[in-house]
């Protein structure tokens, strides 16, 4: 029996669209499944398409950047959201194959997500090991956002059902834990290049708004392993971060391979960021804010759909109001998260 598959529906490269709800076709290597992300408001069930890879060559980059496209199947002048992947312990979440609860849900509210594979992804440690940057590439990954935004047009010609239907003019960066960090970056937090002490801008002012998600903190308090193996994070400057954000934290994210600082560590881009910012706290949630990396993750300490949803929810109503300056979403959004009897979060701007 074919079960419904709770991913986005899938295009393959001919750009067929089907109806079953699970088929891998014989002889293929590529799964093409169907579901409908539901809208975050009440109403029907909104389709959306998920088309993957898209290859892009890049000189100089040891092997070329494969990107992941989810959007809504229907719909003109949609913003675009770039989706940075976290360095979580799974194999395949922390690439283009991950956050499918993220994408699905923002794709449904209207959004274009577009997702690469850093070149820091586990898939291809084995390409990689040795090239300069490793293991975590963190300049690369704020270059691969950059390559995104120039190859904006080609990535919107290859997606099948896509051409014609995006809004160059609206851009927003987002990402996860790693990928938080360099979502910063290009909001415009700076660093200092530990190998040559240069300070190093990646800011790109195309980028309207950005959304982190659990997102390191302030590196003067680094005392964990971790700061050890990444020592750009020490150096990590959020005082000349002035694009608007919403930061996202979990009260119970506890970073102690970092710092001995405490959750509170995650909401350090609001609090020491100049811009206009706000702070989405999740009520007992954990590092994967209730498994936005992927569904049924073992990673995931603090599973909830009902927080995924609200994620979700809030981070696209902060991005539309963003994007489209007078639309009332965020506000609504936050109305209504403060009137619900037992509320998963609070928010709070400056």
């Amino acid at each position: 029996m074919l079960k419904r598959s709770n991913a986005p529906l899938q295009l393959g490269r001919s750009g067929e669209l089907l109806t079953a709800p699970s088929v891998r076709r014989k002889g293929s290597h590529r799964l093409m499944s169907t579901s409908s992300a539901t809208a975050a408001t009440p109403g029907a069930p909104v389709p959306v398409l998920s088309y993957s890879p898209v290859t892009l060559p890049v000189p100089g980059r040891p092997v070329d950047l494969q990107v992941r496209v989810t959007a809504p199947e229907s719909g003109t002048g949609l913003p675009v959201v770039l989706l940075s992947h976290g360095q979580g312990p799974s194999q395949h979440l922390s690439s283009l194959d991950g956050y499918a609860p993220l994408a699905a849900r923002w794709a449904a509210q209207g959004f274009v997500v577009v997702q690469p594979t850093h070149l820091s992804s586990r898939t291809l440690t084995h390409l990689v090991a040795d090239a300069p940057g490793a293991p975590f590439f963190w300049r690369s990954r704020a270059e691969d956002m950059t390559h995104l935004l120039d190859r904006l047009d080609a990535i919107e010609k290859a997606v099948p059902l896509l051409a014609g239907r995006i809004d160059h003019g609206r851009i927003a960066a987002a990402g996860h834990s790693f990928g938080g960090f360099t979502t910063a970056t290009l909001l415009g937090a700076g660093l200092t290049d530990p190998d040559t002490g240069a300070r190093v801008d990646l800011r790109d002012p195309r980028i309207a708004t950005g959304v982190l998600l659990a997102a390191p903190g302030r590196g003067d308090v680094l005392n964990g392993p971790m700061g050890g193996a990444l020592p750009v994070l020490t150096t990590l400057d959020f005082s000349t971060m002035t694009t608007p954000a919403l930061v996202v934290v979990g009260d119970a994210d506890d970073p102690r391979h970092f710092t001995d600082v405490g959750p509170a560590w995650h909401a350090d881009p609001y609090t020491l960021a100049p811009g206009p910012t706000s702070l989405l706290t999740l009520f007992d949630a954990g590092h994967a804010l209730g498994g936005i990396p992927g569904f049924d993750a073992a990673e995931t300490t603090d599973e909830s759909p009902e927080r995924v949803a609200a994620v979700a929810r809030l981070t696209a109503a902060y991005l539309r109001s963003r994007l489209f300056p007078g639309d009332p979403a965020w506000q609504d959004a936050r109305d209504a998260l403060a009137s619900e009897p037992g509320p998963l979060g609070r928010v709070e701007s400056k």
